[in-house]
């Protein structure tokens, strides 16, 4: 399959139809990206806190302070006796609204028409505690909570118009009640004058809800990148940020790595063209691979502002280190049917001349792929090292390193040549990972963990397993973290052989690992899986796998 990476894509700022496909991926019906739809039911969350917070002062200012200042001057004009309850009332409706925006029970566009209800019922509160006894001087609190609210969780304009109509009646409904109760009102005309700001302010609300809209309209707009439409984010670290993505035409998911030159440190605008140059290239070999093992990479491309973006299949499952941390250690059979994998990808890559330099667990992941589970894929071949030194376009830049310490083959940590073995020694860290939960060593510091790696003796990985590991297994991979390359397995297809020839006291069947997957992840979908964020870690310094 041709997967062209030669050009240089421009962000596309004008409008275009949005994709088909994965809604999650487009501008709602509230022309609000995914994302910023998500800002909106965070900030409804942190409104009704506020309100909540206002309510409960005035019962407080009402009940206990007011009767202290003043224990003779009654209060049913400013605070009535419908104050109490409906004051309880919308704490209550506050605090139920918050918890729900935090649960992520309400999302989308239902959170931005939840705020809608709660802004109605707010201005119900309002306008019956304000209305028990006649009131027509003044703005009333209504035509505050119009014009803010929308600010706050925008909607559509004709949501939002419907919605702050219905607010701004609310002053006349209380007074509805207080003539019900045999109350007598102030002439029409006082009413109508005292009333009509209201209505103009949920006339002006519209306006704020419309520009919050557009502007949008104008980021959707602005976060395509070639034929790809960016999402909600759904991964970030030290290096930059992964989002969900659509293609336009295609409604084929994506994940879209985001890799700004600043943040590798490259201080000079020669320095981003270099690494630039040496991305398009390297991404272009890693292209070439076509192992399932492999996670696909569809596109690269280097934005106006010089940011790197790689757009990758989107996985559906989890990666190896996740997987570890919330399951603890696997079985060795299971280990060995995911290194033998691992292997796979590995070896077409050492074929082709190209060493990844960065294996690790959170690099690779355990995935749902069409009716299998199980199935491994590695990430970040678009920034693997051409082995062959005569055709080495990898040249360190100055402030980058290229790795991870706690995974780290000694001669890459002394900055040397390094050929396939090195992947095959990461590979070693990353079994011990899978059979014991640990690190092969343990140290503070990146520096100490690669000392560890230089000089270090490891312990075989049944010493700190819960779970048999079979002697074969404990001494092939010590065999694959030793510290001369010549003593390592040859390359990935023997490792492999090496492999299968290791006893398990009960194979890893298809059954076994359906089983897991129903029992564990049996919902496993994209936002369960670390949506190749894992990816983002790549050149970055650290001791945690």
């Amino acid at each position: 399959m041709s997967r062209p990476l030669e050009r240089t894509i421009e962000i596309q700022a004008r409008s275009e139809a949005p994709p088909l496909g994965d809604a999650r991926a487009i501008p709602s019906v509230s022309g609000l990206p995914p994302d910023l739809v998500a800002q909106s039911a965070r900030r409804l969350g942190i409104a009704s806190l506020i309100w909540a917070a206002l309510w409960s002062f005035a019962l407080v200012m009402n009940n206990f302070v007011a009767p202290l200042v003043s224990p003779d001057k009654p209060l049913d004009d400013a605070w009535p006796w419908p104050g109490n309850p409906a004051a309880i009332l919308v704490v209550t409706l506050s605090l139920l609204v918050f918890a729900h925006t935090r649960r992520q029970r309400l999302a989308g566009t239902r959170a931005l028409d939840v705020g809608l209800g709660y802004e109605i019922a707010i201005a119900l509160a309002i306008g019956v505690v304000n209305q028990w006894t006649p009131n027509v001087a003044g703005l009333s609190w209504i035509c505050v909570l119009v014009v803010t609210h929308p600010v706050i969780v925008p909607n559509t304009r004709r949501k939002t118009l419907l919605a702050a109509l219905a607010a701004a009646s609310m002053d006349p409904v209380g007074l509805l009640l207080t003539r019900a109760r045999g109350v007598e009102l102030p002439e029409m005309s006082q009413l109508v004058w005292t009333y009509v700001p209201n209505y103009i302010c949920a006339f002006l609300a519209v306006l704020p809800s419309h520009v919050i809209r557009r502007l949008g309209q104008q980021v959707s707009s602005a976060r395509r990148l070639g034929s790809y439409q960016l999402g909600e984010r759904v991964g970030r670290g030290g290096m930059g940020e992964v989002y969900r993505a659509t293609h336009r035409m295609l409604a084929r998911p994506a994940a879209i790595k985001l890799i700004r030159p600043e943040m590798l440190g490259t201080g000079s605008p020669e320095a981003a063209l270099a690494l630039a140059q040496r991305f398009r290239r390297e991404a272009n070999a890693a292209a070439l691979l076509c192992s399932p093992h492999t996670i696909d990479l569809y596109d690269f491309g280097v934005a106006e502002d010089g940011t790197l973006f790689y757009v990758m299949e989107l996985l559906e499952g989890v990666d190896l280190r996740t997987l570890v941390t919330r399951f603890g250690p696997v079985p060795a059979a299971r280990a060995i049917h995911f290194l033998q994998q691992a292997c796979r990808s590995l070896a077409e890559a050492h074929a082709r001349g190209l060493v990844h330099r960065d294996i690790k667990p959170s690099n690779i992941h355990a995935c749902r792929f069409g009716l299998e589970v199980d199935f491994l894929k590695v990430l970040d071949f678009g920034l693997v090292r051409l082995e062959e030194p005569a055709l080495d376009v990898s040249a360190t830049i100055p402030g980058i390193m290229a790795g991870t310490p706690s995974f780290m083959a000694p001669e890459q940590a002394l900055g040397r040549a390094v050929d396939r073995r090195a992947d095959l020694y990461s590979l070693g860290c990353v079994a011990y990972w899978l059979l014991t939960g640990r690190l092969v060593f343990e140290a503070e510091t990146p520096v100490q963990m690669l000392e560890r790696h230089l000089d270090g003796v490891p312990d075989p990985p049944s010493r700190h397993a819960e779970l048999h590991v079979p002697d074969e297994l404990d001494a092939l991979i010590l065999s694959c973290l030793a510290k001369k390359p010549a003593d390592r397995p040859r390359d990935a297809p023997e490792l492999s052989v090496a492999l299968a020839a290791c006893a398990a006291s009960e194979p890893w069947t298809a059954e076994r690992a359906q089983h897991w997957w129903d029992l564990h992840l049996p919902h496993a979908g994209f936002s369960a899986m670390s949506a190749n964020a894992a990816a983002i870690s790549v050149h970055q310094a650290e001791t945690a796998p």
